[in-house]
C-alpha cells in the first residue's frame, strides 16, 4: 500500500486490505484495527462508516494521506498521536506529541475517585497532579457535576491539551490547569477533598526496554521514575501534606511491582491514615489509596 501511485482507483475495502497486510508486515499487534482507525481518520469518517462505503473509490489526495499515516505508524508513531485522540473512561480525549497517552489501567483511579466523591455527597475539590492530557481530572469533572478540579503539569503542552479537553467536554468552568511542579503550583490553594496522580513509575532500565512507541515517542518526563521507579513518589508524597487535610483521600497509580513500597511511603508520611491497595482488571495492584485522619 504505501509505495507507488497506482492505487488512486482503489476502493475503501481494497485499501483496508492492503493497509492491513502492510501493518502486519510491520509487526503491528492489531493490523486490521489500526488500518481502520487510520483510514477512517484520513477520510474524516467514523470506523463504522467505512463498512458502509466499502465500494467507494478513493482519490489521490485521500490515498496520499492514508499512505503517509501508514508509513508513520510503521515507524512506531502511536496511533493516538496520528489520529489526535484516545478514548478514556468512555470519553474522547485529545492527545498530541509531548503528552502521555492515557492508559486503560488509569481508569481505575477515576472509578475509585467517583466512588469517594459520591460517598461525600457534597460539593468537593480535587487536585490532579501531573495531569498530562487531563484524563483523570477531566473525567472526574465530567462525571461528578459537583466537583471542582485543579490540575497541574510541568509541561506546557500538557497544560494546553488538558485545557482543550476540558473545553471539548464542557467542564472548563470546573476544571483549571496550571503549569508548574506539584509541590509549588497549587500551594495555598488546598486543602483538597480528593487528590489523584499517575506519577512516572518506570525504572530507567524498563523505559529503555519498553515498546518503541513508548520509548521513542511519548514524553520521558511522564514515564521515567529513576533507577528504582520511585523517584517521583519520594518527591510527591511529602509535598501532598501541603495540599491535604484530615479526611482527604489520596489516590496514586503505581507499578504493581512497587505498590508495597509506595504504600510504605504513605504510612511514613501519614502514620494514622487508612490505607488500601486496589487491583486492576488483570488482578494486579494498581492504585494505592490513603485516607488521611
Amino acid at each position: 500500500m504505501p509505495e507507488g501511485r497506482e492505487f488512486a482507483c482503489l476502493t475503501v475495502l481494497q485499501v483496508l486490505r492492503r493497509s492491513t497486510e502492510y501493518l502486519g508486515r510491520s509487526r503491528s499487534n492489531s493490523p486490521r484495527l489500526e488500518a481502520e482507525l487510520l483510514l477512517a481518520h484520513a477520510l474524516g469518517l467514523g470506523r463504522i462508516d467505512l463498512y458502509l462505503q466499502f465500494d467507494r473509490p478513493l482519490d489521490e489526495p485521500e490515498i496520499d494521506l492514508a499512505r503517509s499515516l501508514l508509513k508513520r505508524r510503521s515507524r512506531g508513531t502511536p496511533i493516538a498521536y496520528l489520529v489526535g485522540e484516545r478514548e478514556f473512561y468512555g470519553l474522547a480525549l485529545a492527545v498530541r506529541p509531548g503528552v502521555l497517552i492515557p492508559r486503560p489501567e488509569s481508569e481505575l483511579l477515576v472509578e475509585i475517585g467517583l466512588r469517594r466523591l459520591e460517598e461525600d455527597q457534597r460539593p468537593s475539590s480535587c487536585a490532579d497532579l501531573g495531569t498530562g492530557s487531563g484524563a483523570l481530572g477531566v473525567a472526574l469533572a465530567s462525571l461528578a457535576p459537583s466537583v471542582r478540579v485543579e490540575a497541574v503539569d510541568l509541561a506546557e503542552v500538557a497544560v494546553e491539551v488538558a485545557r482543550d479537553n476540558a473545553r471539548r467536554l464542557g467542564v472548563s468552568d470546573r476544571f483549571t490547569a496550571v503549569q508548574g511542579s506539584w509541590r509549588d503550583a497549587l500551594r495555598g490553594r488546598g486543602p483538597y477533598d480528593l487528590i489523584v496522580s499517575n506519577p512516572p513509575y518506570l525504572t530507567d532500565g524498563e523505559l529503555r526496554d519498553s515498546d518503541r512507541g513508548v520509548r521513542d515517542f511519548e514524553p520521558a518526563l511522564a514515564l521515567a521514575g529513576g533507577p528504582d521507579g520511585l523517584t517521583a513518589y519520594r518527591e510527591l508524597i511529602p509535598a501532598l501534606s501541603e495540599l491535604a487535610a484530615p479526611g482527604t483521600t489520596v489516590l496514586l497509580e503505581v507499578d504493581p511491582r512497587r505498590a508495597a513500597a509506595v504504600a510504605a511511603m504513605c504510612l511514613q508520611a501519614w502514620p494514622g491514615c487508612t490505607l488500601r491497595t486496589h487491583r486492576d482488571l488483570s488482578g494486579k495492584d494498581r492504585v494505592v489509596e490513603a485516607r488521611l485522619s
